[in-house]
């Protein structure tokens, strides 16, 4: 069953623009949701580390649960919307994602750390389905000269999630209590559990009204009419040859090597920002640390409207290289000066962190066909899996050479990233001036 409309031929991108606002409207809405979910997760290290007394590398595991949904759901939601239609996987990403949402009250309850590594795992399940959906679906409404720079706008809507989910958690999560280790010994049995208690169910309400806006979306994609982007899709049955088919296709193949290293790289900075603020900078309260990550982020939301336009006059993959290259610089400085100037390089590197994820993601799928993008979006959402190894290796670092050198992980990302951008800007010509 198809939940498109029924359309013998497929619309042509100029007219899918003119027919289908209300649609596009409600997909740029999903990057705003999943960037919401992801950047909670930021806030949700620190909140957890001081519910449950972790290490950082236990902290780390927030983003490894997260992303490993991202990972095992990637393939089957691709295969899904193949199937189906972009609007029924829409739908059930939606759905999984409330899910997860509201599992959160149950494992507060529980006061187990291990119960909300599964409640991300099944946000992240669902995210999956969305992210392998309506990156593709960006890619088709318009020109393919024109694929990076529309899929740079409607990500540039992804920040705003983020925004929205750091200050969630900086005002209805955090509390603002941090004991250390000192008050916490000096504490009665019952006291120390009841602390702990309460900073765990600091997130059961922020994630069961997240859960209900999520319900209600999925209620209202579901009752919105979506135009056919293509005409039928091939017998589910072809789908291995179109993955054999992809994996010949060498730039395909270094994008997903890029993107793995790209959101490892996103993620694990943003994940111990606050860790980092608050070893360099002493005695910075957390919320005033959640502060820089909320700067951070209006920064990478900047670089993706002012990314969005330079594509205009530089080829996709020259922006991503000059970019790549200022990131690794920025690294550097926070590894060698952890103090100040470190914060703000790192602060200063989501400006240029902006244009990496959609940039990448349409290299990868520039000049595939049809149900070649979808399979295709799916391997590449897959990579994703970066966050969760590559912040549990900066976790890991950190634990046993100080959060500093941790940002050499990021720094060694970024070194990837300017070489797959050196080997995609030799096939790829310059843009012209005023083309969508």
């Amino acid at each position: 069953m198809h939940f498109e409309d029924a359309t013998t031929v497929a619309p042509t991108p100029n007219s899918l623009v003119r027919t289908a606002i209300l649609p596009l409207v409600l997909i740029v809405s999903l990057f705003f949701l999943w960037g919401m979910a992801n950047n909670l997760n930021d806030i949700l290290i620190k909140q957890f580390k001081k519910a449950f007394e972790l290490s950082d590398f236990q902290a780390g595991l927030v983003q490894s649960a997260f992303y490993l949904g991202y990972f095992v759901f990637a393939i089957p939601a691709g295969m899904f919307m193949r199937r189906y239609s972009y609007k029924a996987a829409i739908i059930l990403g939606l759905l999984l994602y409330a899910t997860g949402a509201f599992l959160f009250y149950p494992a507060a309850q529980a006061h187990t750390y291990n119960l909300f590594l599964l409640a991300l795992f099944v946000i992240a399940s669902g995210l999956a389905f969305l992210e392998t959906t309506a990156n593709p679906l960006v890619t088709v409404l318009g020109p393919a000269e024109g694929a990076a720079r529309r899929l740079n706008l409607a990500q540039a809507f992804n920040p705003l999630g983020s925004i929205t989910g750091i200050l969630i958690g900086q005002h209805f999560i955090f509390s603002g209590v941090e004991h250390t280790a000192t008050d916490l010994a000096a504490m009665s049995p019952a006291a120390r559990q009841a602390f702990y208690a309460a900073e765990s169910s600091a997130v059961q309400t922020p994630y069961l009204v997240i859960g209900g806006i999520v319900v209600l979306w999925a209620l209202l994609i579901a009752l919105t009419r979506f135009p056919a982007t293509s005409s039928a899709a091939e017998p589910a049955g072809q789908g291995h040859g179109i993955f054999g088919r992809l994996l010949r296709k060498r730039r395909f193949v270094l994008a997903i090597v890029a993107q793995f290293f790209y959101v490892g790289a996103q993620v694990g900075i943003w994940s111990f920002l606050i860790r980092y603020i608050q070893d360099g900078l002493p005695g910075t309260p957390e919320k005033s640390a959640a502060v820089y990550l909320t700067v951070s982020l209006v920064l990478f939301m900047v670089g993706r409207f002012v990314g969005t336009a330079l594509l205009r006059y530089l080829p996709p993959a020259r922006l991503l290289g000059i970019f790549a290259l200022i990131n690794l610089a920025l690294c550097s400085i926070a590894v060698a000066t952890p103090h100040s100037i470190g914060v703000y390089a790192l602060v200063a590197s989501s400006l240029f962190m902006s244009v990496m994820f959609p940039t990448i993601f349409a290299l990868g799928l520039e000049g595939l066909g049809d149900d070649e993008r979808k399979l295709g979006s799916s391997l590449i959402v897959m990579s994703i899996i970066g966050g969760a190894i590559l912040t549990a290796l900066m976790g890991a670092v950190s634990d046993q050479a100080g959060i500093h050198w941790a940002m050499a992980v990021p720094a060694l990302c970024f070194a990837v990233i300017l070489w797959f951008a050196f080997t995609a800007s030799a096939t790829q010509a310059a843009p012209v001036a005023g083309r969508a």
